[in-house]
């Protein structure tokens, strides 16, 4: 293969086998978001909250308390329930986070918590249920039959009074989830 000029669109093969392989174009933190890759070049004591919010555009976790106590900004990450307003982006690399965006199926369809917040009318201002959905969430995956004391130990704030509604909608999403695996 000739050699191609500075500007050629072509890359110039490597001639010696033994050399490493260039670094990135920017070095950064690898991290998954909604089953997509994305690569954080900033600061690396950069909350994950505001990566979601200000870089990637996905505003369902909503800024609280900026003390990890309201709940306000929960988002999964590999598998477990965090405050986003409280992570670091330092702590990221290779972690899988899921946000209230990415609930939903492919096809469109709700997550069961979802669709049971709807059912159930537990949305009033709706600022929490982003986080309140995520703790839901991350409830159910490890209690499949949650009790009341179980919801109340969730400890989401909300600023409507909406608890009564959002336990509803716990126990829907419980019982919808336990007949799809039936």
């Amino acid at each position: 293969m000739a050699q191609q000029g500075p500007t050629s669109p072509v890359p110039v093969p490597h001639k010696d086998a033994n050399q490493p392989a260039p670094k990135p174009v920017r070095e950064g933190i690898d991290l998954i978001v909604n089953d997509k890759r994305y690569r954080h070049t900033g600061e690396a004591g950069m909350p994950l909250l505001w990566y979601l919010r200000d870089t990637l555009r996905l505003t369902g976790a909503k800024y609280g308390c900026d003390q990890g106590d309201c709940g306000f900004c929960t988002v999964i990450v590999d598998g477990k329930a965090v405050a986003a307003c409280q992570t670091k982006m330092e702590t990221m690399r290779g972690k899988r986070v899921t946000t209230v965006e990415g609930l939903a199926g492919a096809d469109g369809k709700l997550h069961p918590v979802q669709q049971a917040w709807i059912d159930e009318d537990a949305i009033m201002c709706g600022f929490c249920q982003p986080g309140q959905i995520m703790a839901a969430v991350d409830l159910l995956s490890r209690q499949k039959n949650p009790s009341d004391a179980d919801i109340d130990k969730i400890g989401n704030l909300c600023r409507c009074g909406s608890y009564g509604r959002i336990r509803k909608a716990i126990k829907r999403a419980a019982g919808t989830m336990k007949d799809a695996k039936a």
